[in-house]
């Protein structure tokens, strides 16, 4: 019996390489780390669901960028590009166990990324659906209940730190594809697994 019934994905830090349009909206790559850092801090502290675009410009702000970088990453998020083996790697996945993504976005924007990744997903949930931005437990929760599947049978793939506790306290195991070698806090349970690709799933989930 395999393991796991479904697979449930963050999808613009696990399954979207969200790191380059950041960098090439802030003009610097080290100016778009900042901004994309400050955007994760903000999007995990803030709880009940504010509009997207505030959190992007009171992120920029924080990093000394000007706060209309927001809009402007609204305007060309469908330049968003998947990491690159991500569609191979899910379209093999989605042979075998239920796929959907959990995603700390707007209803609109969070389905237009889901979209890019190339492979039909059986639930896509936002903040803005759930009403609470990660890792409010109420958000994995409602993912799991649009994806139909229970925590204990279902693998979380997280791209940020946040999430490897968020989804932990949620009752799944966690994959952590931390492809940008980011900081586990102290304080945070470990992952089940930590790559810097996607490909180690196609062994995990088997």
């Amino acid at each position: 019996m395999p393991r796991y019934d479904a697979a449930l994905f963050d999808l613009l830090t696990a399954l979207i390489d969200s790191w380059s349009l950041f960098n090439a909206i802030a003009r610097s790559e080290e100016s778009g780390l900042q901004w994309r850092k400050a955007y994760l801090r903000h999007a995990y502290a803030t709880g009940a669901y504010v509009d997207y675009a505030q959190i992007a410009r009171d992120s920029a702000r924080d990093v000394g960028l000007p706060e209309s970088l927001a809009e402007e990453l609204v305007r060309r998020w469908d330049e968003l590009s998947p990491w690159p083996e991500a569609r191979e790697v899910l379209a093999q996945l989605g042979t075998r166990m239920r796929l959907g993504v959990v995603t700390n976005c707007s209803e609109a924007l969070g389905r237009r990324a889901a979209d890019l990744v190339g492979v039909p997903f059986a639930a896509v949930t936002t903040a803005e659906r759930a009403g609470f931005y990660k890792p409010d437990p109420r958000t994995y929760r409602a993912a799991l209940d649009a994806l139909g599947t229970a925590p204990s049978r279902t693998l979380f793939v997280a791209g940020s730190p946040g999430d490897v506790g968020g989804a932990s306290r949620a009752g799944m195991d966690v994959f952590w594809h931390n492809r940008r070698g980011l900081a586990l806090p102290a304080s945070s349970p470990r992952p089940l697994a930590e790559e810097r690709s996607l490909r180690p799933l196609l062994e995990v989930t088997r």
